[in-house]
């Protein structure tokens, strides 16, 4: 059985949120789903603040997880279930909608193996539009280093997306993947129906090619 993680938030008195938090850790706490509690007033602990790169509160940490502002006892009882699973794509995608793109990037490079299902999140067409913007911001960090070997295999899988969107955004992101060996995948999108991803297909190859 999974061990129950631990939890602790970072609170002010003035703060007016951080009591609804703090009853909703209680309560998990009480029933199990997390182990341990702390909970420390950055007030009279402001090197608290200062070792986590705090600057606003409530501040929670479940496990590894880092979340930021007010959250439901529903919310907070999904992320335990998340850092207790250890099942990390849900928690990539919170950070990019609250645009911490870099701790997102430290993830990945923490954890290479969950940038595959952050990429299949582009074949849904209903994922947040900052999350898609985030993504790609993630991708172009990961230009032409090892850790975006990882990402080839699932954008390849999207070029034959039925949605024109999918298949334009693999396209332009195996540009940034520096292999010539994804040129044939490419080579039928060059007589896609869309003219947008005619025109993407054709300038990843050009530039994988030079």
């Amino acid at each position: 059985m999974t061990q129950a993680p631990s939890a602790k938030i970072l609170i002010t008195p003035q703060c007016p949120h951080c009591s609804a938090v703090i009853s909703g850790l209680i309560a998990l706490l009480k029933s199990g789903k997390i182990g341990k509690l702390e909970i420390v007033n950055i007030v009279e602990h402001p090197e608290a603040a200062q070792k986590a790169g705090v600057r606003s509160v409530p501040w929670t940490q479940i496990g590894s997880l880092e979340l930021h502002g007010a959250l439901t006892g529903k919310e907070l009882e999904k992320w335990v279930a998340v850092a207790r699973e250890q099942q990390q794509s849900d928690y990539l995608t919170h950070l990019l909608e609250t645009d911490r793109l870099q701790k997102a990037i430290e993830q990945i490079k923490q954890n290479p193996q969950l940038l595959p299902d952050l990429l299949m999140l582009l074949n849904d067409l209903e994922t947040p539009m900052a999350v898609r913007i985030g993504i790609g911001a993630v991708l172009e960090e990961f230009e032409a280093t090892h850790l975006i070997s990882a990402a080839i295999e699932p954008l390849l899988s999207m070029l034959t997306s039925e949605h024109q969107q999918v298949r334009a955004d693999a396209a332009h992101y195996l540009s940034l993947t520096a292999d010539r060996e994804v040129i044939p995948a490419l080579d039928p999108l060059l007589h896609d129906p869309a003219a947008e991803v005619r025109e993407i297909a054709a300038e990843t190859i050009e530039e994988l090619k030079t």
